[in-house]
């Protein structure tokens, strides 16, 4: 499959190499693309790895990942161009952090999310919120005492959550959880709050989530 990865930090190189070692053609788009990070991603990422601009990943990708910080989401996604992504599965990895006051919190909620205006912002692609609760260190193969942790996800369109389930079971994770439309991300961005909260307290990163005594279990 072709992936389009938008965003260059850690979660879009870890999740974009994940891939690539698994045999897909992985873009990666930025602002910079002949930056200094873009070329050591792409020596350590293998053979079907390249880079470029958010539109030519947009363009690129039959799959999508966003990984951008939250700050510059809205303008990435404005150069990658809504129409480029036009009916397809976009996998939205992020969370509306806020950093203004020095310590994260959200800049969106209640009543909203960030799932909710990634997809107002591409109408007609088929957004998927996912990967969001978890630590980039954690997001291929990830293993932890008492794992494996669950991977939560949420959207409107269900082949498109189906496929971004069938992608997360290639990267290590079991069966994703499926929490139902993209609304959802109402309590996913909260929650990747617990995890980020106690992360900071503890100064310890490689934690996850598991939800105990589920269904089929």
């Amino acid at each position: 499959m072709r992936i389009g990865v938008l965003g260059t930090g850690m979660v879009g190189q870890g999740l974009g190499q994940g891939l690539a070692e698994r045999g897909h053609e992985v873009k990666i788009g930025s602002r910079t693309p002949d930056s200094e990070t873009v070329r050591e991603w792409l020596a350590g990422a293998g053979q079907g790895a390249s880079a470029g601009t958010f539109a030519e990943a947009a363009d690129f990708a039959e799959l999508a990942i966003l990984a951008t910080a939250w700050s510059g989401t809205e303008n990435a996604l404005r150069l990658a161009g809504a129409e480029r992504l036009a009916g397809k599965v976009v996998m939205d990895a992020t969370n509306p952090l806020d950093f203004s006051t020095g310590a994260p919190a959200l800049a969106v909620g209640h009543t909203d999310s960030a799932g909710e205006r990634v997809q107002r912002w591409l109408p007609q692609a088929r957004v998927v919120k996912a990967f969001n609760t978890v630590g980039n260190a954690l997001m291929v193969d990830p293993q932890v005492p008492g794992g494996p942790p669950d991977l939560f996800i949420c959207g409107n369109d269900e082949d498109a959550k189906r496929q971004v389930s069938e992608l997360a079971q290639s990267l290590g994770w079991p069966a994703s959880l499926d929490l139902g439309g993209i609304e959802s991300s109402r309590y996913l961005e909260p929650l990747a709050m617990v995890w980020i909260l106690y992360g900071a307290r503890n100064n310890h990163w490689t934690h996850a989530i598991k939800l105990l005594g589920k269904a089929g279990a």
